[in-house]
């Protein structure tokens, strides 16, 4: 009973030690974590280039029919040839000819690292994304694609078709989609938090000077019989 008392009452002292040094250090811990989330902040609206996004999208089945019913067999064939179809999109054979009709400068491998295609959902519908600098450039490129990829699609596969659903238009409303200002400062924020902990945790845990008398009481666990007093020598002389 006395160890489980003993452990609480550590605990307990342990806490309010944790306490004492955060209330100590509360002001320099604010100002610190305000400081990095104002910097991060700063260099991500001001400094990090805004990036724009365009998408559209195609539906793709897995062969050319002009029955309505399409049946659940074609439809899971579609899902599967929509990967395939994924990577004929940011083939040479597709960019290629949308860098030469908008007169890039730039090569296949460079515009290839701006695209990303992706199935949604799991269906047989896919989602073309261009994001770069220039947003008139993202919204060209992804209206060429899908205007040079559905003919090369069905010629590679030698089957299917490939129909838009969306034509391509600019995320957001025309805004960057990147970088986040906010997130960042929050990011940042929580990077100075973490940072002024450790330091003044570990200043203060690796002080063992005395600095008061209950310091001395709690730490000896002997009883204080008297003190020292600090005597300003100029006061001590005009007394005497």
């Amino acid at each position: 009973m006395e160890e489980k008392t003993t452990g609480a009452q550590e605990k307990e002292i342990d806490l309010r030690i944790i306490f004492d040094i955060l209330k100590k250090n509360i002001i320099p811990i604010i100002l610190v974590a305000a400081v990095f989330a104002a910097g991060f902040f700063t260099y991500s609206k001001f400094f990090i280039a805004k990036q724009y996004e365009s998408t559209a999208s195609l539906i793709v089945n897995n062969k050319s029919s002009e029955r309505t019913t399409i049946q659940n067999a074609e439809i899971t064939a579609a899902q599967s040839l929509a990967e395939v179809y994924s990577i004929i999109i940011t083939s040479d054979e597709v960019l290629e000819p949308v860098i030469k009709d908008l007169g890039l400068s730039m090569t296949p491998d460079t515009l290839k690292k701006k695209i990303s295609v992706s199935t949604v959902d799991s269906t047989q519908v896919i989602k073309i994304a261009m994001r770069d600098t220039n947003p008139t450039l993202t919204k060209n490129v992804i209206e060429q694609i899908i205007k040079v990829a559905p003919p090369i699609i069905q010629k590679q596969v030698e089957a299917g078709s490939v129909k838009i659903i969306d034509e391509a238009r600019l995320t957001a409303n025309g805004a960057p989609v990147s970088p986040n200002s906010m997130r960042n400062a929050i990011i940042g924020g929580l990077v100075g938090l973490v940072l002024i902990l450790a330091f003044v945790f570990v200043r203060e845990l690796s002080n063992n000077t005395f600095k008061t008398e209950e310091d001395i009481s709690k730490s000896l666990s002997i009883p204080l019989l008297g003190i020292i007093p600090v005597v300003d020598t100029k006061e001590f002389n005009k007394s005497v």
